[in-house]
């Protein structure tokens, strides 16, 4: 009998992305997606793999970049200023044609100061955020389940079409 596992959203999609073959996590803190960085931060240096916290949200995407140009799996994520952040980034994953998988676990407003709240407000920033002509796979988990096997089918699509793939959620579901 498999034991059960409990946790956060967040934490689901950094297992999976393990399991998917991640061996790269690029990233720089916002809440309300720090779970994610964390649980790669510990996870990482055991399977051989590597954490680094960038400088910046732009720094982190361009790492990504550099990482799938070498046909390695990796991913980044963020929260909705840092994705605003990142976006010429995906827009230079998806133009040169390399699979990346970047999370967003959205959040209202820049929070500076005050509690993040959840929000579903980067839809279309998703999908029509970037500049460029070029298509941007969004996947939206709705349950911590889905967020790991959403995870995975990140994985899947952005390397049968060479594009990025965000995976679009909300603070609760990342929490949750």
């Amino acid at each position: 009998m498999q034991e059960k596992v409990l946790m956060k959203g967040n934490e689901a999609i950094a297992e999976a992305a393990i399991l998917a073959g991640c061996r790269h996590y690029l990233g720089y803190p916002i809440t309300p997606q720090t779970e994610v960085a964390a649980y790669m931060a510990k996870k990482m240096p055991k399977i051989g793999g590597t954490f680094l916290q960038a400088e910046s949200e732009i720094a982190a995407i361009n790492m990504v970049y550099g990482v799938a140009a070498t046909g390695k799996r990796a991913m980044t994520s963020s929260s909705s200023p840092g994705i605003a952040l990142k976006c010429e980034g995906i827009s230079y994953l998806a133009g040169a044609d390399l699979p990346a998988v970047i999370v967003n676990v959205q959040r209202v407003g820049p929070s500076t100061g005050q509690p993040t709240s959840p929000s579903q407000g980067d839809v279309m920033q998703a999908r029509w955020g970037t500049h460029g002509d070029h298509p941007v796979i969004a996947l939206t988990p709705a349950s911590v389940p889905e967020c790991f096997s959403l995870t995975i089918k990140a994985y899947e699509l952005s390397e049968k079409y060479r594009t990025p793939v965000i995976l679009l959620m909300d603070e609760v579901i990342g929490h949750m």
